[in-house]
Formats: C-alpha cells, structure tokens, sequence
C-alpha cells in the first residue's frame, strides 16, 4: 500500500463512524386520542404513561406520542384517525368509547388498544374478551353498564325523593342510548319517575340543572361520558350549588360536591392501556392479547352533602 493509499484509507474509516452513528432506528410513534379533552385527565393519563414504564417505555426517550383530543367533539375522531394511519404509527391508543369506534372504523391494519368504558362485545369493537381477532384489543371497565346501580345508590340514599333526572350527552349516542335504556328500566323497578336531560356543551350545564329544580327532581344520576369526565368537577360544583344530590362515577366529582361517586377505578384501567400498548410494541398480536377487565370498583360518599340533600328533598 502506497503512502497516499494508506491517507485514504485512514481518512475513509474517519468518516464512516459518525455515519453510521446518524442510522439510529426510528422511535415507534404512538397516537393517542381521546374523544374529550386534557382537562380532566391528567391522573388517567399519569397512570397510562406508568403502564408503559413497566414495559420498558418512556416518551421521548425509546418512543414517541402523539396525542390527539377531540375536546368533546366526536365528530372530528374521523379526521384524527385518518391522520394517523396516514402517518402510519406503530399503535393506536384510543381511550373512550368514541374514540375506540373511531379507531375500528378507521383501520383494519394498524394495532389498536382501547380503553372504554362499555361492554367491547356489545359494542362490536371485539369478537370476545379472551379473543379479540383482528387488529384490536383493549381494557374495559364497564362503568356505563354500572349507571342502573347508580340509579339505586342514589334512591337509597334520598329514599324520599320520587323524580330523579339522568344526564346524557346526545352527541355520543352510543352511550347515550345504553345509559337511558339501563337507567329507565331501573327507575321502573323502584317505581321512580326519570326525566332524562341532555347537555353536549358546557353552556347546556347551567340549563340542565334548572329544570332539575323546575321539575323538582330529588337527584340526578349523571350518565358515563368522556365529555362528562373531564367535567366532573364542574358537576360537582353546580350539584352542591344548586343543592341537588347528584352521582357519578369519579372522585373529583365527589371531592367538587356531588353526593357520591361510584363505578370502576379508570386509573388502574388506563394504566393497564398503557401496559397493553407496550405489550404490542414489544410483538404481541393484538387478536391474541385478551381484553382486560377492571373489576375493582370505587365509592366515594360527600359527607357534607346528605344532610342538605335530605332535607331539599322533604321540600320537595
């Protein structure tokens, strides 16, 4: 080898480390996409990221998110989901019912991890829990299918009142329609009157709670929705204001002032998104990673609260 050979080998092997070092492996992109908005879920989110820690992922660090909130629209799902099989992402995280359908509708290809609150199977989103097929699997805790025994929590605890009013939010007419079927049939069973409202806006919330008082309801048993989620302390709110005993399913409503919170504890169920998702990172095919279903439930009772309630209903 001649001296300039040996120059040119040299300054060759010089350049082609840090070329090599450039040739990282892309980061798996993740999207995630709820049908409401952040606010709100800032503790389920927490609990989704820690799920995936447990797996071995961390955002920014060997994987990427992209989040996607719909902020109460579910209209715009379709367009959110669009963008993220064009940009085809490794997985799709779609926490809510809404979201969910969105996701099946939107791809038979891309991996799909729900978190919903409904029954899967009724919900045509999976063939069944142990084997889901095709592209999607998930976590459930069937909060919605809880709304009825909220009904009855409610009556036991304002006995006296015999008009109780449901909330349900027409935009999502999934579960709008399962929360007044299960909830009216209840209230025939206890022999209650239902009045059945509907709010998809923060400016319906005031109105509904004035018809509440104009039909002298006793209560109101607030129907499972990703919009009423992020919300609930804006319900618990107006509830204590306008001194309606009030239930739904999560303690910040209880904590802002509704009477009482009962259903499935949404954090352990998003964290168990977050290790599902990891789960389909690491290989696991979605048709054969069985739908998982939260079984503890949760209840919180305001103790400020029964006694103005009770007494609110007498008058009533």
């Amino acid at each position: 080898m001649t001296r300039r050979e040996f120059i040119t080998a040299i300054g060759g092997a010089a350049v082609w480390p840090p070329a090599a070092r450039a040739q990282q492996p892309v980061m798996p992109v993740i999207g995630f996409v709820n049908a409401a908005s952040a606010q709100g879920y800032a503790l389920p989110l927490a609990a989704f990221l820690k799920g995936l820690n447990e797996i071995g992922y961390v955002d920014g660090r060997n994987v990427a998110i992209e989040y996607r909130w719909a902020e109460g629209n579910s209209d715009r799902l379709p367009e959110i989901m669009a963008y993220l099989v064009r940009r085809q992402v490794a997985v799709i995280a779609a926490t809510t019912t809404p979201a969910a359908l969105a996701a099946k509708a939107a791809t038979t290809t891309i991996p799909i991890v729900f978190e919903t609150s409904s029954d899967p199977v009724r919900l045509g989103l999976v063939a069944s829990l142990r084997r889901p097929g095709g592209n999607i699997t998930g976590v459930t805790q069937t909060n919605v299918e809880a709304t009825p025994k909220r009904l009855q929590l409610l009556h036991e605890l304002v006995p006296t009142a015999r008009v109780l009013g449901l909330l349900v939010n027409p935009a999502n007419p999934t579960l709008a329609e399962t929360n007044t079927k299960g909830v009216q049939a209840a209230a025939r069973t206890l022999g209650l009157e239902l009045v059945v409202l509907n709010a998809s806006t923060e400016r319906e919330f005031d109105a509904v709670f004035a018809k509440l008082v104009e039909v002298r309801a006793g209560g109101l048993v607030i129907g499972v929705d990703p919009f009423f989620t992020s919300r609930s302390e804006q319900h618990g709110t107006l509830a204590i204001r306008h001194a309606i005993p009030a239930v739904y399913e999560n303690r910040p409503f209880a904590v802002a002032g509704g009477l009482m919170a009962y259903g499935g504890n949404i954090i352990e169920s998003f964290r168990i998104t977050g290790t599902h998702v990891g789960r389909v990172l690491k290989g696991d095919r979605p048709a054969d990673l069985p739908v998982q279903q939260v079984t503890q439930v949760e209840m919180f009772i305001n103790l400020k609260v029964p006694r103005r309630s009770a007494s609110t209903c007498r008058t009533r």
